[in-house]
């Protein structure tokens, strides 16, 4: 049983954002980075079905920049056996696309049993790698998993997917398979001193991979803050009863609740 898991680098939920000068993107020079929370939730249930099984080798995969490598570090402390590292330096300029083309032709000979990613990054929020990567990889994708039925592991695998409106679907998949994770899935674990150790005689294998310029019809054209407005009317000219009045219309014509 092989399981790769792929992790991102984003900013820290908590920094202070500022636009950086080009407007394509946030200025990262003095804001502090974390794992992508959903991705977190990917490893933690990958090396879960890996202890269910019994056997096996959880596999972290990152595209970015050098600095990203604290992201694979603290996998690797965590309990993942290796990684790979797709070099990228400007992973902001690439599309879900090109980034589901790279880690895909990083990924495509380890013949994975399962792949497992983050349902969404924390920054961009696209959702749509997983998605991509499972298409070039010719594999089948479940999205929004929020539980994995380890017992069934074996050339299937069941799992249970949240739907619209409280709905949520079982379905069975042939692996190998692409599942998206939701967050919240189950309680991650922190990484032991043992494994902070440990961590620093596991293998990284850097990839450099080879970027299409002209592979992706989409592209950030300016990234911006939103803008504050306020705006007040004043109902009735004085008389209460005619402002109710007004103000059930608005309600009912321009907002639709009633």
């Amino acid at each position: 049983m092989k399981i790769i898991v792929l992790m991102k680098q984003v900013a820290n939920r908590d920094a202070v954002l500022r636009i950086a000068g080009d407007e394509k993107w946030i200025n990262e020079s003095d804001v502090s980075q974390q794992t992508n929370e959903s991705d977190g939730y990917a490893l933690e249930e990958a090396l879960r079905t890996v202890e269910a099984k019994g056997e096996g080798e959880v596999v972290v995969c990152t595209l970015g920049p050098q600095t990203a490598k604290t992201v694979i570090k603290d996998a690797l402390a965590r309990g993942a056996d290796r990684a790979i590292h797709v070099v990228v330096e400007d992973s902001k300029a690439l599309s879900p696309y090109q980034i589901a083309k790279a880690i895909a032709d990083a990924i495509r000979d380890e013949n994975a049993d399962l792949v497992f990613t983050g349902l969404q990054s924390d920054d961009a929020s696209h959702g749509q790698t997983g998605v991509i990567l499972a298409e070039l990889l010719g594999i089948p994708h479940a999205t929004i998993v929020i539980e994995v039925d380890k017992a069934s592991l074996g050339d299937t695998l069941r799992v249970k997917r949240e739907l619209e409106s409280g709905w949520y679907q079982w379905f069975t998949y042939k692996l190998p398979a692409l599942l998206t994770i939701q967050s919240g899935i189950s309680q991650i674990r922190y990484a032991s001193l043992k494994g902070i150790m440990a961590a620093k005689k596991k293998d990284i294998r850097d990839v450099t991979p080879a970027i299409d310029a002209f592979a992706s019809a989409s592209k950030i054209e300016k990234v911006y803050l939103p803008l504050k407005s306020k705006q007040t009317q004043i109902l009735g000219d004085g008389n209460a009863k005619a402002g109710a009045v007004e103000l059930v219309e608005k309600l009912r014509t321009e907002v639709r609740v009633i």
